[in-house]
Protein backbone atom coordinates (compact mmCIF):
# COMPACT_ATOMS: atom_id res chain seq x y z
CA UNK A 1 0.00 0.00 0.00
CA UNK A 2 3.08 2.66 0.72
CA UNK A 3 4.68 1.34 -2.56
CA UNK A 4 1.11 2.08 -4.71
CA UNK A 5 0.56 5.95 -2.73
CA UNK A 6 4.93 6.61 -3.10
CA UNK A 7 3.78 6.05 -6.38
CA UNK A 8 0.96 7.86 -6.81
CA UNK A 9 2.81 11.22 -5.76
CA UNK A 10 5.83 10.60 -7.61
CA UNK A 11 3.28 10.61 -10.81
CA UNK A 12 1.73 13.44 -9.34
CA UNK A 13 4.48 15.59 -9.39
CA UNK A 14 5.89 14.86 -12.00
CA UNK A 15 2.99 16.36 -14.04
CA UNK A 16 2.67 18.98 -11.65
CA UNK A 17 5.73 19.81 -13.33
CA UNK A 18 5.08 18.54 -16.97
CA UNK A 19 1.76 20.76 -16.46
CA UNK A 20 3.38 23.96 -15.14
CA UNK A 21 6.45 23.63 -17.66
CA UNK A 22 4.39 23.45 -20.48
CA UNK A 23 2.58 27.07 -19.84
CA UNK A 24 6.33 28.65 -19.37
CA UNK A 25 7.07 26.48 -22.86
CA UNK A 26 3.76 28.41 -24.56
CA UNK A 27 4.10 31.36 -23.50
CA UNK A 28 8.18 31.66 -24.84
CA UNK A 29 5.90 29.98 -28.29
CA UNK A 30 3.34 32.43 -28.58
CA UNK A 31 6.04 35.29 -27.94
CA UNK A 32 8.34 34.20 -30.49
CA UNK A 33 6.01 33.82 -33.42
CA UNK A 34 4.57 37.29 -32.48
CA UNK A 35 8.12 38.60 -32.49
CA UNK A 36 8.83 36.92 -35.94
CA UNK A 37 5.72 38.88 -37.11
CA UNK A 38 7.12 42.17 -36.27
CA UNK A 39 4.69 42.35 -33.13
CA UNK A 40 7.77 42.49 -30.50
CA UNK A 41 5.57 45.25 -28.17
CA UNK A 42 2.65 42.80 -27.80
CA UNK A 43 3.16 41.36 -24.71
CA UNK A 44 1.35 37.81 -23.54
CA UNK A 45 -0.13 37.82 -20.20
CA UNK A 46 -1.15 35.07 -19.20
CA UNK A 47 -1.38 31.34 -21.46
CA UNK A 48 -4.92 29.30 -19.93
CA UNK A 49 -5.17 25.63 -21.14
CA UNK A 50 -7.41 22.72 -19.81
CA UNK A 51 -5.29 19.96 -17.48
CA UNK A 52 -4.83 17.46 -20.50
CA UNK A 53 -3.18 19.64 -22.64
CA UNK A 54 0.45 18.86 -21.99
CA UNK A 55 -0.60 14.84 -22.80
CA UNK A 56 -1.90 16.36 -26.07
CA UNK A 57 -0.39 17.18 -29.36
CA UNK A 58 -2.87 19.48 -30.80
CA UNK A 59 -4.96 21.63 -28.19
CA UNK A 60 -6.63 25.29 -27.88
CA UNK A 61 -5.59 27.75 -25.56
CA UNK A 62 -6.39 31.31 -24.52
CA UNK A 63 -3.51 33.72 -24.22
CA UNK A 64 -4.31 36.99 -23.12
CA UNK A 65 -2.46 39.98 -24.30
CA UNK A 66 -1.70 43.47 -23.98
CA UNK A 67 -0.75 46.45 -26.50
CA UNK A 68 -0.19 50.32 -24.70
CA UNK A 69 -3.91 50.33 -23.53
CA UNK A 70 -5.46 47.07 -25.12
CA UNK A 71 -5.85 43.95 -23.69
CA UNK A 72 -7.44 40.86 -25.88
CA UNK A 73 -8.11 37.46 -24.81
CA UNK A 74 -7.30 35.23 -27.95
CA UNK A 75 -7.86 31.74 -28.97
CA UNK A 76 -5.26 29.84 -30.34
CA UNK A 77 -4.73 26.43 -31.62
CA UNK A 78 -1.60 24.61 -31.04
CA UNK A 79 -0.73 21.58 -33.60
CA UNK A 80 2.72 19.83 -32.36
CA UNK A 81 3.96 19.84 -28.69
CA UNK A 82 6.03 22.71 -27.45
CA UNK A 83 7.96 20.35 -24.95
CA UNK A 84 8.20 16.95 -27.22
CA UNK A 85 8.13 18.25 -30.71
CA UNK A 86 10.86 19.70 -32.55
CA UNK A 87 7.94 22.34 -34.35
CA UNK A 88 4.83 23.25 -33.49
CA UNK A 89 2.13 25.58 -34.99
CA UNK A 90 0.10 27.82 -33.83
CA UNK A 91 -2.43 29.21 -35.25
CA UNK A 92 -5.24 32.24 -34.58
CA UNK A 93 -8.40 30.62 -34.01
CA UNK A 94 -10.81 33.75 -32.67
CA UNK A 95 -11.20 36.70 -30.40
CA UNK A 96 -12.93 36.27 -27.26
CA UNK A 97 -12.69 39.76 -25.54
CA UNK A 98 -11.33 43.24 -26.37
CA UNK A 99 -11.00 45.49 -23.37
CA UNK A 100 -9.79 49.51 -24.22
CA UNK A 101 -8.39 51.49 -21.50
CA UNK A 102 -9.21 55.33 -22.13
CA UNK A 103 -7.76 58.02 -20.14
CA UNK A 104 -6.02 55.67 -17.17
CA UNK A 105 -3.71 58.08 -16.49
CA UNK A 106 -0.43 55.88 -17.61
Amino acid sequence: MGRLFSLIVMMGLAYGGLYLYYGVAMKQAIEQQVADRGLSTLEVERIDYGPLAPLTSETRISATVTYRGAEATLDIRVLGHPIFSDEIRVELDGLQALRLRIGSGE
